[in-house]
């Protein structure tokens, strides 16, 4: 297993992981870095991805790998290595 992938989280979401600003988890992609996250924190889990049982990240959920938007990359494939900051950014809806 890799090396642990720093995890910012976002303050919306800071009370699902007892209130850390980040969360250090082992991973060798986005995959495996946030399977990894929601198996330790299953309320952020229920947050993060899709309840139709694939694993799918919901679509207000944006995921950042060192300022790099994982959809112009390789999405959920994105590989990760020790250093990397993998951010969640919750998309916020205006009018």
């Amino acid at each position: 297993m890799a090396d642990n992938i720093t995890v910012l989280i976002p303050t919306a979401l800071r009370p699902q992981v007892d209130n850390q600003d980040t969360v250090s988890v082992a991973g060798g992609s986005v995959r495996d870095v946030l399977g990894s996250l929601a198996g330790k924190y299953p309320d952020l889990g229920k947050r993060l991805f899709t309840a139709n049982g694939e694993q799918e990240i919901n679509r207000f959920i944006n995921v950042y790998v060192n300022d790099e938007d994982i959809r112009f990359l390789e999405n959920l494939d994105t590989a990760v290595k020790p250093g990397d900051e993998l951010s969640i950014v919750p998309a916020i809806a205006g009018g």
